[in-house]
Order: C-alpha cells, then structure tokens, then sequence
C-alpha cells in the first residue's frame, strides 16, 4: 500500500497522520512512496532529538510539493509507518530560506484521538511561549544541516491550519486528476 494515498480525513473528520520520525529519533526519517518504505534522510546535530512524532498527512500537496508536514503532541511510543486519528490544534507558518529564495513549508500541529496527556490541547497557542520558542529553535537546528534557515510567520489557530489541510488536499485531487488524464 501506498501510504501517500491514504485519504486525509477519517469519517468523523478527524486527521489521517503517518508517523514518519517518531519522539526521541536522532534521525529524520522519510516516507519513498515509490519504494513503499521509510528511509533515513538525515541525522541531526548531536544532543538534538525529535520532541514530538513527526510525519505527514496523506492525500495532500504543500507548498513544497511534498505532503504537508505534521508534529503529532503526544507521549505514547509510536514507530514509522503508524497511522495515528488525530484533531488539528494549530500551525506553524513559516518559509524556508536557502539563498535568499523562500518557500513556504508550514508544520500543522495536531494531537491524537484518545491522548491521555494532551486531550484537552485545542489550539496550538495554548502551548506556553516557551515550549513555541524551543519548538521554532529546533525546526531552525534540523535545518541547519541542510544549508537553509526560517523565517517563522507566527503560530495560528486550528481554523487557520484547516484552511491550509483544505488547500492542500485540494492541490493532491488536481495532481492526481492531472496524472490520470495524461495517461490516458
């Protein structure tokens, strides 16, 4: 099974995310829809770990034409390639800066169905400004590595990053009709 394709929404509405790297990983892992298996893109700089799960939501295209990334806020052990229901509590927009191009790369936020520590987290702002200021330093260290900086935008609310998921699945349903009529 192709884990891309996965449709982004559950029946009641909740969010498909697939754990890509998970908590505590001094690695970055990625989904090779092409192969169907994860794969090490990157390890990162020493006493640096993934705080949270981080994956993708499937069905999706971001700005950066890979599926739209998501850090899943939770404390349960998880491994690549689980599929965890989870409810959006907010965004990170941000661009990545590498040579003085930007590209957007937002990182949606959500907390999973059924969390026994984050189950009554609902916006992503609700996170104290310290925990938001170590998360921003963390995305701007992992990408360090890869010879680009951020520019953070702010954090916005659950609305605000449904409006990006909306978009975003959007873009994936054109891409995928636009690949069914070429081969035709």
């Amino acid at each position: 099974m192709n884990l891309i394709k996965i449709p982004a929404l559950a029946e009641d509405g909740s969010v498909h995310c697939i754990v890509e790297t998970p908590r505590g990983s001094k690695a970055k892992f990625y989904y090779d829809a092409e192969m169907k298996l994860f794969a090490m893109s990157k390890s990162l700089h020493v006493g640096l770990s993934y705080p949270y799960d981080w994956g993708f939501i499937p069905s999706t295209v971001s700005g950066d034409g890979d599926p739209l990334d998501v850090m899943i806020i939770h404390s349960a052990a998880t491994f690549p390639g689980m599929l965890l229901l989870c409810n959006i509590i907010g965004v990170l927009k941000m661009n990545d800066v590498r040579k003085s191009k930007k590209e957007r790369n937002d990182r949606l936020f959500v907390v999973p169905l059924g969390s026994h520590t984050n189950h009554n987290l609902k916006d992503v702002r609700e996170l104290s400004e310290a925990l938001r200021t170590e998360l921003e330093a963390f995305f701007a260290a992992t990408n360090a590595l890869k010879e680009k900086d951020i520019e953070v935008l702010g954090w916005e609310s659950a609305k605000e990053a449904r409006s990006i998921l909306d978009e975003a699945m959007a873009t994936f349903a054109k891409k995928k009709g636009a690949s069914k009529s070429e081969g035709k």
